[in-house]
């Protein structure tokens, strides 16, 4: 997915991929897989975050995840992850996260 990703990047193209940067045993080193395969191009990861409590309850809430799944996922996530920018979608609305990563990226 990183390699395709790529092809449209080189292309000039702005590419957003929407997923967990995760160490699991047959993706490690995940993180530094992509940094690597992105070196020398522009990549922004963002960080779109929400207290776990709030994460357990909408898994609830939506029936058809686990009340635990966040939790897991959680522990799976690459460690020191250097992020470009954060947004806590228990604060914000989806919009207004949209409009703040967007902002973010595109100022400079």
């Amino acid at each position: 997915m990183y390699h395709t990703a790529k092809v449209f990047s080189d292309q000039g193209k702005h590419v957003l991929i929407d997923g967990i940067l995760v160490e699991r045993p047959e993706l490690a080193p995940h993180y530094e897989q992509v940094k690597q395969i992105f070196k020398g191009d522009p990549l922004n990861i963002v960080e779109v975050y929400c207290p776990l409590d709030i994460c357990r309850q909408r898994n609830i809430d939506r029936g058809d995840r686990r009340e635990d799944q966040s939790d897991e996922q959680h522990k799976l996530m690459a460690p020191d992850i250097q992020y470009s920018f954060s947004v806590d979608t228990s604060l914000h609305t989806p919009e207004q996260c949209a409009q703040m990563i967007i902002t973010s990226i595109f100022q400079n």
